[in-house]
């Protein structure tokens, strides 16, 4: 990066950082709850694919419960039948709440203590704040008992793959099955089927696109590259730092305080989110384990057995980020921040000014001018780490792209029409 970009990158982040800080000035019940969501998700661990299951649990109890109430979109699972009067507010502290404590019950003196806190500020409106609370509690019970079939559980038998050319098998250093197999067959949360948007496939190994993928992520992606510049290895940590969930759900919290958006505007956009990255990760985990696509660390050293005159083996090769346990094809973090980008394109535009930040360690962030430039950088990243082919990576965006747009388009829409 030049010097003078350098310095027009500073001069924007000393601009955009205040709006990334300004949630509290806009928080609501939605948004804290959020907030704590966020939190509980980084103390409870697991996976990427398990946090986006729950923070969608938590994100369709609080929609439902508020709309519930409200009344002005079509539910996610809840018919619309609170009782008149109930507090939304309320309403939504304790759907987040009971959500929250199932998923995870060690932190229940802590949730409990957010609760309470949550229903002081929101103050003594009696009958209305009892209503909000059954309504909210109903609500979150529902979702629970929805989700406690959807096939997270139980879990199928190990998932070792297969030692034929072009299959995945599990990679160093761990050697570790391939991981939540049962996502490739979940029920979604808004789209049909998780087969709905399947893409086409990797390159056939023979082929010159294949050959283009392999010797990008050979050049790129190794631990000592000497073509990926300060700037790329930097990107490629930052977006390994979080969960899509973690990432994305911060810039939307950021973006709905800075435009002031008021508490159903708040549920019912971390409830397309959610929805969004969920499905998104669902339907890339149906492509991973239909397709069981090799990934560089197995292909590159045994590149003398894919039939390509174009792919040079290098059995010493190994990439920037330990490999992921689980097939290559499509890319699962730019499947959910595809997305998830949809969404917030959809609702703030794709050309704004936004700062992504991990919570991997504090002023740790990647400031972008626009939502599609930071899904370049996404599919970039997983490039240059080392983990994944080209093709998987705009494959994956395609795919999350397709997942959002039909939840956008088929999902919790206004009742008595748009603009009404």
């Amino acid at each position: 990066m030049s010097s003078f970009l350098k310095i027009v990158w500073r001069g924007l982040l000393v601009a955009v950082l205040p709006l990334a800080m300004a949630g509290a000035a806009g928080a609501d019940e939605v948004t804290d709850w959020h907030e704590h969501m966020l939190v509980a998700l980084l103390k409870g661990g697991g996976n990427s694919q398990i946090r986006s299951r729950n923070a969608a649990m938590v994100s369709a109890a609080v929609f439902d419960a508020v709309n519930g109430i409200e009344r002005r979109y079509e539910s996610i699972l809840v018919p619309a039948v609170a009782p008149r009067g109930a507090s939304k507010r309320a309403a939504a502290v304790q759907a987040a709440y009971v959500v929250l404590l199932n998923r995870f019950p060690a932190q229940a003196d802590e949730l409990g203590a957010k609760r309470t806190a949550s229903l002081i500020a929101i103050g003594d409106e009696g009958e209305s704040m009892r209503r909000g609370i059954e309504w909210g509690q109903t609500v979150a019970e529902a979702i629970l008992l929805w989700r406690s079939t959807d096939g997270f559980t139980p879990a199928p038998p190990p998932y070792l793959g297969s030692n034929e050319v072009g299959k995945w098998r599990p990679t160093p250093p761990a050697l570790l099955p391939g991981a939540v197999p049962q996502f490739a067959t979940m029920t979604p949360w808004g789209i049909e089927s998780p087969d709905q948007f399947l893409p086409p496939g990797p390159p056939a190994l023979d082929s010159a696109a294949y050959a283009a993928d392999y010797n990008e992520v050979k050049a790129m992606g190794s631990a000592t590259s000497p073509l990926r510049n300060a700037d790329q290895t930097d990107a490629c940590l930052f977006w390994e730092s979080a969960s899509p969930t973690a990432l994305w759900d911060r810039v939307a919290l950021d973006l709905s305080a800075a435009e002031g958006f008021e508490l159903s505007e708040n549920a019912r956009l971390m409830a397309t989110l959610n929805l969004a990255i969920a499905d998104g990760i669902i339907a890339c985990w149906n492509s991973k384990y239909i397709y069981e696509f090799w990934r560089p660390v197995t292909a590159i050293p045994l590149a003398d057995t894919d039939g390509n005159d174009d792919t040079t083996p290098d059995p010493a090769w190994t990439p920037l980020l330990a490999t992921p346990a689980h097939p290559e094809y499509v890319s699962g973090h730019s499947s959910a921040s595809s997305a998830a980008t949809t969404v917030l394109a959809d609702y703030f535009g794709d050309d704004t000014l936004f700062v992504v930040q991990t919570p991997a360690k504090a002023g740790w962030v990647r400031l972008f001018p626009s939502f599609s430039a930071s899904i370049a950088e996404v599919a970039n990243a997983r490039v240059f780490a080392g983990i994944h082919f080209r093709t998987a990576c705009e494959d994956g965006k395609t795919l999350g792209s397709e997942v959002a747009n039909y939840i956008l388009e088929n999902r919790m829409g206004r009742i008595h029409g748009e603009g009404e």
